[in-house]
Parts: structure tokens; C-alpha cells; sequence
């Protein structure tokens, strides 16, 4: 059985990826690669993702919140984090990343944040 459950929907023109479970090193980490990378495929730029359900991201897991960052903004696209727990945002801020993403707490504020 998966760590990482991903479901996805769109929201007009956004792509929300609604992840619970571990983002952790091999299964976790590659899965949300290849849900992203798959998204990019289907010429779907505009992605947020929703992080209330994870319970755990690892080193790995932030290196693939980084790496999905990048890759969409080298596509043109955006990748914006929405509902961390506090887990998770203590996490990116003793990484430094918290300045990196752009995070929102309501998922109407962060769809309406999309240009």
C-alpha cells in the first residue's frame, strides 16, 4: 500500500492536487514527481498543492517539493502549497523554504492568487 494518496481536480484553469499520507524518500517522492510531471504533459501549469493531509514529509519529500517547484516554473507555470501543517511549515521554515513557496491557508485566496 502507498504512503502518499494523491487525488486530483481542477478548479478552473488550477489543477489542485490534494496529497495525504508521507511524502518520504521512493514511492512518496516519486509519485508526486510523476504527478507533476504528468500534469505538465497534459499542458496543466497552474498546480496547488494540498498538504493538510500529509503527516510527514522527509528530506527526500522536501527535495521533491523543491525539485516540482522548479520544474513548473521552468515550464512557465506555477506551483503554490496550500493548508501545511504546522509540522510542515516548521519544516520549511528550518530550511529556509518558506520564502521559496507561496503558501496559503484558504484554497479560495490561493485559486484566486493564480493569474
Amino acid at each position: 500500500m502507498s504512503q502518499l494518496s494523491l487525488k486530483q481536480r481542477e478548479a478552473g484553469d488550477v489543477t489542485v492536487l490534494d496529497l495525504s499520507g508521507k511524502i518520504t524518500i521512493g514511492e512518496g517522492s516519486v509519485q508526486l514527481r510523476e504527478a507533476v510531471r504528468g500534469l505538465l504533459d497534459n499542458g496543466k501549469n497552474k498546480i496547488l498543492l494540498n498538504l493538510g493531509d500529509v503527516s510527514y514529509v522527509d528530506s527526500s519529500g522536501i527535495g521533491e517539493l523543491v525539485s516540482s517547484y522548479t520544474t513548473v516554473n521552468k515550464a512557465g507555470g506555477q506551483l503554490k502549497l496550500l493548508n501545511l501543517t504546522k509540522k510542515i511549515q516548521d519544516l520549511l521554515a528550518i530550511t529556509k523554504l518558506l520564502t521559496v513557496f507561496e503558501i496559503h491557508e484558504d484554497e479560495g485566496t490561493a485559486l484566486s492568487s493564480f493569474k
